[in-house]
């Protein structure tokens, strides 16, 4: 009213008013949108540093209930252990080296644990070392997602910061997961991978197993009419092993009609945990150098292989197993079967439980016990979300 008087109109002075808002707009709401995405982002570092530091904790507690000085110091040194990958410009003989960084691994692996904890069997030495290599995984994730909050806080970068939001609930989703499987390793309970070695056993019934390779073991019993080889990591100790050598050993030595590979496999979002799906290769993960011995001596031999996969997310696989993934071993029992009673070739079946073995011992019996662990756990855990 006042300025009208001086011939300035309302219309010209509110244009004014909101150049300025837009101006001001534009150059503040960036800087309130990266404290808002920082505060997200430290908070998430926070959250894994704690869920880090509980991995930590529960490994030392697990190797001793009243540890000194001197152990927590060495597991701290350890938890920044790290394996260079082999140069790969000439791929000549890529495998040898990758397989020989492996086993570097796990002698160093071994040598550490039985240094911190010389008073454990063997089998709560494999726990531990499983428990270990967890442990780590949550650690690297940890210190990642670290590092590029301390570089948006240094350099303000606004994009940085976009991308590693967007990232956060798949990184989260993952901590967790590998919180949870740190636990179970530690106490050698069964984990979703453990799949594969689940069904090896219920197969094994009550032979004797013989460890035909470093930490894999194996049977000779007889299914459906023919000879077959059951092999599996040696459990109840968490291990993995190295199955493709085993299975080298056992096609050089006998005549092999086919092999049967069963393991984990990651589904689809909209796929029902522990549906199964039947293929041919081998099923089985890692860095590939198992699957080259398998293939290699297949192709030598012409032997068909025959894969089984069980279906699970990531995070279900080294999370404790559930009770939809141990109800899915009738279902590969009659898939087996199938693939026996299909083999046209003389010979034996050879049958490989790939995965995880830990909380899977080396027998039917052992894998009732797991079963019952599994059913246990699932109510328990059902029981606690009733409560929530």
């Amino acid at each position: 009213m006042f300025l009208s008087q001086f011939g300035v109109g309302n219309d010209v002075w509110s244009g004014i008013l909101w150049f300025i808002f837009i101006m001001v707009f534009f150059l503040f709401y960036p800087r309130i949108m990266l404290s808002q995405i920082m505060w997200r982002l430290e908070k998430s570092v926070k959250d894994l540093t704690e869920m880090s530091d509980r991995a930590k904790k529960s490994i030392i507690s697990g190797i001793a209930k009243k540890p000194d000085r001197k152990l927590k110091e060495s597991v701290d040194r350890f938890f920044e252990f790290f394996v260079i990958s082999p140069v790969s410009l000439d791929p000549v003989g890529i495998i040898r080296k990758i397989d020989h960084v492996i086993r570097n691994e796990e002698d160093r692996f071994d040598y550490f644990v039985r240094q911190v904890y010389p008073s454990a069997d063997r089998e709560k030495r494999a726990c531990i070392k499983m428990g270990f290599a967890a442990g780590i995984s949550l650690y690297d994730v940890m210190k990642i997602v670290r590092h590029y909050v301390e570089l948006v806080r240094k350099t303000k970068n606004l994009q940085i910061a976009l991308i590693l939001q967007m990232q956060l609930p798949m990184i989260e989703k993952i901590a967790k997961s590998l919180s949870k499987g740190t636990h179970a390793l530690l106490k050698g309970n069964p984990i979703g991978d453990g799949l594969g070695p689940l069904v090896a056993a219920k197969l094994l019934g009550s032979k004797n197993v013989v460890e035909i390779e470093r930490d894999v073991v194996m049977a000779h019993t007889r299914m459906h009419g023919r000879n077959a080889f059951i092999v599996k990591a040696g459990g109840p100790g968490g291990r993995v092993g190295f199955p493709g050598k085993a299975v080298e050993k056992i096609v050089k030595g006998n005549k092999i009609a086919k092999i049967i590979t069963i393991d984990a496999a990651a589904k689809l979002e909209g796929e029902k945990t522990g549906t199964l799906a039947e293929g041919v290769g081998v099923a089985m993960g890692g860095p590939g150098t198992e699957r080259y011995y398998i293939e290699g001596i297949c192709v030598k031999k012409n032997i068909p292989i025959d894969s089984i996969i069980v279906k699970m997310s990531s995070e279900e696989a080294i999370e404790p197993m559930k009770k939809s993934i141990k109800d899915a071993c009738p279902k590969v029992l009659e898939s087996v079967k199938r693939s026996i009673e299909a083999t046209k070739n003389e010979g034996s079946i050879l049958i490989v439980g790939v995965g995880n073995s830990s909380g899977v011992g080396n027998s039917a019996r052992e894998a009732e016990k797991t079963e019952k662990w599994v059913d246990h756990h699932h109510r328990k855990t059902e029981t606690k979300k009733k409560k929530k």
